[in-house]
């Protein structure tokens, strides 16, 4: 869960938060909600989204180990504010294979994530079905996905760029 504070939206730089000394990325397929829906039934969630986005979960790993630690929750090493880098949503009947969706991310230009949705542990309308179970999924909620191998840490100076197929679609600077 993120706040709408989270959102970090047109390319802006991400700011390392000043209260972790070990901030990472994963990159991921966001989907938009495109209907209102409560329990839905597997058959019917491919009719839940039609756009994609690509994006950047940054976690504080080093919050997220203490709390866990303690039995806590870990939204603020998740959900802080910028903590979810977005880009813009492009259409599913856009890409080459929207069954199988290529996304990837590079730091300081080296590829460090390469993902297909297939891979992914949970699938779109499982996600849909599951979360719908315990939340009222609303028009214009967004949906992280899962992140491929490669997850790492980032540091000031650092440069991110994510791409859907070979579609950059997505740059953060951390500052």
């Amino acid at each position: 869960m993120k706040p709408s504070s989270a959102l970090l939206v047109n390319n802006k730089p991400l700011y390392y938060p000043e209260f972790t000394k070990d901030l990472h990325y994963e990159v991921e397929i966001v989907l938009k909600i495109t209907r209102n829906g409560r329990h839905v039934q597997p058959e019917f969630a491919h009719k839940y989204y039609e756009e994609v986005a690509i994006g950047i979960d940054f976690t504080a790993r080093d919050i997220q180990s203490q709390l866990k630690a303690k039995g806590h929750p870990w939204e603020i090493a998740k959900g802080f504010d910028g903590s979810a880098a977005i880009s813009k949503f492009i259409p599913l009947s856009s890409l080459k294979n929207s069954k199988n969706i290529e996304f990837s991310l590079l730091k300081n230009e080296e590829r460090v994530q390469l993902g297909h949705t297939e891979d992914l542990i949970f699938s779109f309308n499982y996600l849909i079905t599951y979360l719908s179970q315990y939340f009222k999924l609303q028009v214009g909620d967004y949906i992280y996905t899962g992140t491929p191998a490669g997850v790492g840490p980032v540091k000031i100076g650092d440069e991110l760029e994510a791409f859907i197929e070979d579609r950059k679609l997505l740059t953060c600077s951390i500052r």
